[in-house]
Parts: structure tokens; C-alpha cells; sequence
């Protein structure tokens, strides 16, 4: 077994060979319990994961506030979360300071690297086929992942970066149990891989797919983390470990007789040591009388798409509506956002992102206007001009929605003082590039495949086309939800690809609008419309006598198995915070709170 093998070890097997007398390999301790809800109080955590959750607990309960444990639960979730997230990728982390009743943002978005242009995927005037950017050093961008901390923990954190680290670092060392979700994404990347001795070596440990509660460790990971952790997040960016990335990326380490096509990237030295998070001014919309705080672009388009939406659903009362009528309601206004979006967003330091404009109750105004309760909009719609609103009016030729991934996790934490954190991240799609980086545990991402390969319609302008140091559009959208003393309400968000705009959204008028408690608008059956022909449902809906009646109206559905996995916690009248996250998608996720009862 090379160094960078990662060890599966069935639980029968352990007393097996404790038995006879033998070395025994590493083993875990029960795994914490996944529950989709907690309440309580001193803290609380909501993530995809069992363990993750309990390293942001551990966190709260040792002293530390909400970014402290932010940063536990999402180093945590890079050893059991590894095809959703790692140092090898990117994010946005929304911050609520109860000190000042004020919420900030981190930009922690991969960048293409200085020498791309436009045509990054462009070979011989045509697209390269996704699935080569996909697998592929030419999908990598500089991660961003590690820097969010550094910048979260320099700007708001009360803890060391090491002892943030320490309740990961040991998590990958003695392991943790493997469920059907993890074997699952492990299978689905199986043949990609292979191809990769390095990533072979880690997940498909003596050649096979590792088993349902069999022990899985990572000791390169836990490696590189206590090295992050003596040397600081410059180590990635700097030195040894940034030239591993570097030369993994320039020359991707490919198995001898693989025959896939594997393009190498241009990430530099140069790339790594420049990159920079940015801290921009959240987006923010008044709904119903609350404040709703997203990440406005770099190149993030969820906070003006949900604001946008929810500005558009203002002047309905969804309340009132049937559930068909609120579902109408709902699609027609993600239909519209996503028009806009496509037109309209991108990394501002490469277009002209009218933000504001977007998210004045002016615009929406005019766009809601498109809306009848007796017929549906057809899609691809045409944008709308926020620069210059005119009621019902269309701007230029509708273009449809460019494909994104699906894959990404969420984490919401709150903490004893009132700080909340909501914190999307992501490798891009489920298992990244599929190349992991030699002897050091962590998988590579593909975020550059978000940028449009080429432009969806040519006589549209795209604003998310490559460039030199430019962030690719993302669908994430970390939300925080405070009311009129500027105090929080909710925090929530989702993984998903696109889908994470339409089921922060629909989560949040479910909570808001339709009076559900947080996790049970968490687990409410998800539809999702993004400009497309047809609309996706997930089988409650698929199967719910409400199809029939929207389809009465015109609208065209498709099936999908599952929408998102949205986390989330909650300000109780009571003083209690309540988590929560899911209870059947990607397995179920785990809320967690520091203590049940005072």
C-alpha cells in the first residue's frame, strides 16, 4: 500500500484480528446519531454529517463562537465529505456579527488561472466535450477554500487555526464509518478513479469500493492539515505542498494504459501565490418585513436570484394561495430570476453586474407583472433591462441555462453569543476533478467547467465566459434572515448545483409564507425551474395530485430523484436555537445543538 493509501477496515474484521493477537488497525468510536432536528441551547450546528457536525459542537462546547466552529465542521467535512468538499476547492461564507447586528461576506470562489481566455474549452472552434473539462487539470481552479478560513478566523475567530484543525486532523487518522451515501459517490467515480493511481490508492483502497460501516481513514489528510496547522493556510498557496498542487494540475498523474483523455491545466506558482478572497457587501432585500442577506457576485448569482424572486413574490400573498397557486407562483418567479441571471451575472471585475438595479423592488415590480394565474410563461424567457425598467418588457433574445454541477455541501452554525454563520463549499461536481494530489489526501476541483464553454446562444452576450483570474458564475447562495431589530431569524442554505437557488428559495416561502416550522420546510417535497422548458420535481410532487393541476395550466415537469440538501438553524422565541437539516436526501443530514435543556 503506497503512503497515500487510505485503509477501509470491516467492523467484524477489527475483533477478528484483535483475536489473535495481531496489530490492530484503527477504529472509531460509535459515530455520533443523525438527527434532521435539535433545539437547545449554547450553540448549534447543522451539516450533511454526523461527525462534521460533532467537530463544530466539540468547537462551542470548548469555548469557541460560530466561525471558529465554521471552520471545524468544514474541515471535518473535507475527510468525510471528501466528493463535496476539501482544501482542494471553494466557497462563500456568510457572517452574522451579534456584536454590531451586522452581516459580512467572504468570497472564497475559485479563479481560472492568468494565462485563460475565452476559449479555455475551445479546441479547433469547437467546445472540448464537458466531460474532458471535467476530468481534467484544464477544470482546476486556484482553490479558495483554505484562504476563507484564514480570512474568517483573522477577521472573527477567537481560536487557533491548529485547534480548529485538531477534530479533523484526528477524524482522518482514526477514521470513520463508511455509509451507502459515501459508497455510492464512491462507485459513481469508480471508473474516473481508476485512472488516477493517487485517487485509486485513496478510495478504492486494495482495488475495491470501500464497504457499508467499514472503517475509512485518511492519514495523508491528516497530514496535510497538521502541516496547515503549524505553517499557517500560506502553505497551500507557498511551497512544497503549493508545487504539489501545481505539478498535479500541470501534469495530471495518470494510471500507464488508461485511455482517457485527460487535458493538463496552465495553474502556476504565480496563480497560487496571488490568490485573494474578497470581502463584499451582502446582497440584501426586505421581505414581509425581514431582512434577507445573501453573497451579491463576484460571480456568485444566488443572492441576486433569491432576492431577486423574492422581490417578484412581494406583492402576492402566498399565504392565502392554494398549494398549487403558491407552487405557480413560486416557479414563474425562479423562471424569471434565472433569465436575468444569465444575462446579467458575472465576476464583476471582467462585466458590468447591475446589482442593485436587479434587486430593486422597481425591477421586480416589472418582471411580476409577466405573471398570470391562468397561464404559464414559456422558457427560454428573455431578460429583462434592470438599467432601464419598463412594465412587462422583455431586453434582447432569451438564452437557455448553461449546465452546472450538482455537487457542493452546506454548513449553518450559531453560537451562544447570537453569531451565526451560513458557509457553502465545494469541489464542483461529486468527486471534483477526480484527481487527487499525490500523498497529501484531497481531491482537486473542476469549478472551472462553470464558466460557459461557449456562449449558450452567440448572438447573446454571456457574461460567464473565461478569462485571466476570473471566477466562474456560481449557484450558491448561504442566506441569513434577520427582522427589524436586526436580530437573526434563520440561516439556511443548500447544495445542489443550480438547484441550491431554487430550494433556498422555495425553503425560505415555506418558512415565511406558508408558516412551516424549519425542518419540515427543509423536507418538504422540492420543484425547481430554471429557465428550462420543463420543471424538475422530486416523486412526492411527481406523484401528488398538484401536478395535474399545474400542468392544467401549462406547465411541463420532469422527474428528478432529489433537489438539494439544505442545512439550516433558527432563533426560537424562547431563546433556543433549532437546527436542522435533512432527513432522507444524501442519506440524511445531522443538526446538533451544545445542550438540549439549560
Amino acid at each position: 500500500m503506497s503512503r497515500s493509501a487510505t485503509r477501509t477496515v470491516p467492523i467484524l474484521a477489527v475483533a477478528a484480528v484483535l483475536s489473535v493477537g495481531a496489530a490492530a488497525p484503527p477504529t472509531v468510536t460509535r459515530p455520533p446519531v443523525k438527527q434532521p432536528v435539535a433545539a437547545g441551547y449554547g450553540g448549534a450546528v447543522a451539516s450533511v454529517d454526523a461527525d462534521a457536525s460533532a467537530a463544530g459542537i466539540e468547537v462551542l462546547r470548548k469555548g469557541g463562537n460560530a466561525v471558529d466552529a465554521a471552520v471545524a465542521t468544514a474541515a471535518a467535512l473535507g475527510v468525510t465529505e471528501p466528493y463535496s468538499a476539501g482544501i482542494g476547492g471553494g466557497g462563500y461564507f456568510v457572517y452574522y456579527d451579534a456584536r454590531s447586528r451586522t452581516v459580512h461576506t467572504i468570497d472564497g470562489r475559485e479563479t481560472a488561472p492568468l494565462s485563460a481566455d475565452e476559449h479555455l474549452f475551445v479546441e479547433d472552434g469547437r467546445p472540448i466535450p464537458f466531460a474532458e473539462g471535467m476530468t481534467s487539470g484544464r477544470g482546476v481552479g486556484v482553490p479558495g477554500t483554505p484562504a476563507t478560513w484564514e480570512t474568517a478566523l483573522d477577521a472573527w475567530g477567537s481560536k487557533p487555526l491548529p485547534r480548529l484543525l485538531e477534530p479533523a486532523s484526528r477524524l482522518a487518522r482514526e477514521g470513520f464509518r463508511v455509509d451507502a451515501t459515501f459508497r455510492a459517490q464512491t462507485a459513481s467515480n469508480e471508473a474516473r478513479f481508476r485512472d488516477f493511481p493517487a485517487s485509486a490508492d485513496l478510495f478504492l483502497p486494495g482495488g475495491r469500493l470501500p464497504a457499508v460501516g467499514s472503517v475509512f481513514t485518511n492519514p495523508d489528510l491528516a497530514r496535510t492539515y497538521d502541516e496547515l496547522g503549524r505553517k499557517g493556510i500560506g502553505a497551500l498557496y507557498r511551497g512544497p505542498l503549493a508545487r504539489d498542487v501545481v505539478n498535479t494540475v500541470r501534469t495530471p498523474p495518470v494510471r500507464d494504459g488508461a485511455t482517457r483523455i485527460v487535458r493538463s491545466g496552465d495553474l502556476t506558482a504565480r496563480d497560487l501565490a496571488a490568490y485573494r478572497t474578497e470581502r463584499r457587501r451582502p446582497t440584501k432585500v426586505s421581505y414581509r418585513g425581514l431582512d434577507v442577506y445573501g453573497i451579491a457576485p463576484s460571480s456568485s448569482s444566488g443572492g441576486t436570484s433569491v432576492g431577486e424572486a423574492l422581490n417578484i413574490l412581494e406583492g402576492t400573498d402566498l399565504s392565502a394561495a392554494s398549494p398549487a397557486g403558491y407552487l405557480h407562483r413560486y416557479v414563474e418567479a425562479s423562471r424569471i430570476a434565472f433569465a436575468d441571471r444569465g444575462r446579467w451575472v458575472g465576476d464583476p471585475a471582467f462585466e458590468d453586474v447591475p446589482v442593485r438595479a436587479l434587486l430593486s423592488q422597481r425591477y421586480a415590480d416589472s418582471r411580476a407583472c409577466l405573471i398570470r394565474d391562468d397561464a404559464v410563461l414559456s422558457s427560454p424567457l428573455a431578460p429583462g433591462d434592470p438599467r432601464r425598467p419598463a412594465p412587462c418588457a422583455v431586453a434582447g433574445r432569451a438564452a437557455p441555462t448553461t449546465y452546472e454541477g450538482e455537487n457542493t455541501t452546506h454548513l449553518t452554525v450559531a453560537d451562544r453569543w447570537g453569531n451565526v454563520v451560513a458557509y457553502t463549499l465545494t469541489i464542483e461536481s461529486t468527486g471534483g476533478s477526480g484527481i487527487t494530489v499525490p500523498g497529501r489526501g484531497f481531491l482537486l476541483n473542476n469549478e472551472l467547467t462553470d464558466f460557459s464553454f461557449t456562449p449558450a446562444d452567440p448572438s447573446v452576450h454571456d457574461p460567464n465566459l473565461p478569462g485571466p483570474g476570473k471566477r466562474p458564475r456560481s449557484s450558491i447562495s448561504p442566506t441569513i434572515v434577520l427582522d427589524r431589530h436586526d436580530r437573526p431569524v434563520l440561516a439556511l442554505g443548500s447544495p445542489g448545483g443550480a438547484t441550491i437557488i431554487t430550494t433556498v428559495l422555495q425553503t425560505l416561502t415555506g418558512v415565511v409564507d406558508r408558516g412551516l416550522p424549519l425542518g419540515e420546510a427543509i423536507a418538504a417535497p422540492r420543484a425547481s425551474q430554471r429557465n428550462q422548458t420543463t420543471t424538475e420535481l422530486e416523486p412526492a410532487l411527481w406523484n401528488s395530485p398538484l401536478r395535474g393541476e399545474l400542468e392544467a395550466l401549462g406547465h411541463g415537469f420532469r422527474q428528478s430523484p432529489e433537489i438539494g440538501a439544505a442545512t439550516g438553524v433558527q432563533r426560537l422565541p424562547d431563546g433556543r436555537w433549532l437546527a436542522a437539516a435533512e432527513p432522507v436526501r444524501r442519506g440524511g443530514g445531522s443538526a446538533m445543538v451544545v445542550r438540549p435543556a439549560r
